[in-house]
């Protein structure tokens, strides 16, 4: 073997042994006589010194390393003149005697340390070098801990781990499919698929009662910091249960990984929430619990007061941000241009100071007396030294621009504790969402969830008012999984293809193999997937998925790295029976 112990393993125990390390060369400094080198391998770092008792082979063979050199040093372990406290091997150096060069580095493009100089793309472009940094390894080893863990908790729980295949056929699951030609069956196309969605349910039909699969998915759609055309889900589904079965089994898997790989203990019982209600408090379906600020509803108040922009309105929201009167005009301008970007789509902001005199002042005073606006901040709950926010418009418009300011609000107060999680399952989502654009339903979640039971007779006279039996698991603002109890009659999912639009030959065509099976003695099922990448990100107190991948994509799914995608020869082309336009 190339090395005795590794960079991270020496300690005092170990003083007066002879071992030999392998690594790269982290940093040099030469003084002379003097010289030290640390070398790092993914288990940490130990220093080598050479000095006058040192041969001069050896010291001259220190000397000419450079960084990123790949080494194997054999050498005395002694105690330090002076600890380190800093690194785990910090009572230890190694006096050197042998120094083998295994392979030679050019200058690396940025430093290899844990604060470095190489901008995103840069490092995007050389990630085999950023992977060596200490907290980008630190990122993969938290994603294997949850891996593993994930896998000890299902195995458990009787799970059985099952592959699906990874070549599909192309079925509308919500966002574009990403296809791949047949060679053997020319003009025909697999689809990577979205989940395994249609197998889970299969492998139930077949009686495999708890299903898990860590699995790669794929998904043709923008791109932002918390997603990638591929990611990992671990996709689960459980036979002959019912919602609450299924919430308390991964209420239990969510608990463990935070137990074992965190060492934090997440509430006994997750707080539950129905999505109307959550969008009526935050405006999302993915609410942030950690802080308060929640919506209050100022239509009461607010209207009918010869303020137009209010007037017209259908929905004016504010929110009370506690002890901050003392804003100056700067900050409030700047809140206000901030939801004016495109992003957030707001035209204006009006705020009301709640003075420690007991006096109000507003941005709109010219439409509203002292009296008006001790009405708003009645309603906002608001004391002496708050500032009440205000945005106004459609229902829906509103609540989105007020819960990016909500959340925006937390990140300038500090609010947002990347080591605060907490937890919220959201329930009783609408089954269907209406689409202007192509005048038709289109399923919320997938084709395939239930709806709530008491709701099923609405579904042909009302369909819009009928809730899924789904679930959806948010914490810290971000949504980790989500799942829902599947349609297992062929009628009952024939009804549902015909509100999505779907003709017979449609869904025969696309699911007639699911619809078959479920004439076949097809049990109660249901089940859920959580996005590992964001599950570990979030562990990790990170917004962005991208550190917690080997290898991701940029935000316009290329990797840089391979300079990939890219264009497949004539030939190529030919054998597939492809002409590009």
């Amino acid at each position: 073997m190339y090395r005795s112990h590794t960079c991270g393993e020496l300690r005092s125990e170990n003083i007066g042994s002879t071992v030999t390390i392998a690594g790269w060369v982290q940093t040099i400094r030469d003084k002379g006589n003097l010289i030290w080198v640390d070398i790092r391998d993914r288990y940490g770092i130990t220093q080598v010194v050479g000095q006058d008792t040192s041969s001069e082979e050896s010291l001259k063979a220190l000397k000419s390393l450079g960084r990123e050199f790949v080494v194997q040093i054999t050498g005395t372990v002694s105690a330090r003149s002076a600890a380190n406290p800093n690194i785990e091997t910090g009572e230890i150096e190694l006096l050197v005697e042998k120094v083998v060069v295994l392979n030679a580095s050019l200058t690396p493009p940025f430093t290899i340390e844990d604060n470095t100089d190489g901008g995103e793309e840069l490092r995007a472009q050389y990630r085999y070098l950023d992977l060596r940094r200490g907290p980008v390894q630190d990122k993969l080893r938290l994603r294997n801990k949850v891996n593993l863990e994930t896998r000890k908790y299902l195995d458990s729980q009787d799970f059985l781990d099952v592959e699906t295949p990874v070549l599909i056929k192309s079925t509308p699951e919500g966002a574009r499919d990403f296809v791949v030609p047949s060679r053997m069956n020319e003009g025909q196309f697999y689809a990577l698929p979205q989940s395994p969605q249609t197998f889970k349910q299969l492998l139930m039909v077949s009686g495999f009662d708890k299903y898990f699969q860590i699995v790669k998915c794929f998904r043709d759609e923008d791109l932002r910091a918390d997603r990638q055309p591929e990611f990992t889900q671990i996709d689960c589904e459980m036979a002959f249960v019912e919602q609450d079965d299924i919430l308390n089994m991964f209420e239990g898997m969510i608990q463990h990984l935070f137990r074992e790989v965190r060492g934090v203990e997440l509430d006994a019982k997750f707080p539950r929430m129905e999505y109307s209600e959550a969008m009526e408090r935050y405006g999302s379906d993915k609410p942030d619990i950690r802080f308060g600020m929640e919506f209050v509803d100022l239509n009461p108040v607010a209207k009918g007061k010869g303020f137009s922009i209010f007037d017209d309105a259908e929905q004016v929201i504010a929110i009370n941000a506690e002890q901050c009167a003392a804003y100056t005009r700067k900050q409030l301008d700047k809140l206000t241009d901030w939801v004016r970007r495109p992003q957030i789509g707001a035209k204006g902001l009006v705020y009301m100071r709640c003075n420690e005199d007991g006096t109000f002042k507003s941005s709109v005073d010219k439409f509203y007396s002292q009296e008006d606006l001790a009405a708003w901040a009645k309603t906002a709950n608001a004391k002496p030294g708050d500032l009440i926010l205000v945005l106004s418009g459609t229902t829906e418009g509103t609540r989105k621009q007020m819960n990016e300011l909500r959340l925006h609000m937390g990140d300038e107060l500090g609010l947002r504790n990347p080591n605060v999680f907490k937890p919220l399952w959201v329930v009783d989502f609408p089954l269907l969402e209406w689409d202007e654009e192509s005048g038709r339903y289109n399923a919320m979640h997938h084709p395939f969830t239930s709806p709530k039971p008491e709701d099923l007779h609405l579904i042909d006279t009302e369909p819009g008012k009928v809730r899924a039996n789904a679930y959806d698991l948010a914490m810290n603002g971000v949504e980790l999984g989500g799942g829902s109890i599947r349609i297992h009659d062929r009628d009952l999912q024939s009804r549902m293809f015909d509100l999505l639009g779907f003709t017979k030959e449609e869904a025969e065509a696309q699911f007639g193999f699911l619809m078959s099976a479920f004439e076949y003695g097809a049990p109660p099922h249901g089940g859920l997937a959580f996005g590992l990448d964001r599950l570990v990100a979030t562990m990790g107190g990170s917004e962005s998925i991208r550190d917690y991948i080997a290898f991701p994509k940029n935000n316009s799914g290329r990797d840089v790295m391979i300079d990939a995608p890219s264009p497949l020869s004539s030939d190529q082309l030919t054998e597939l029976g492809i002409a590009l336009k």
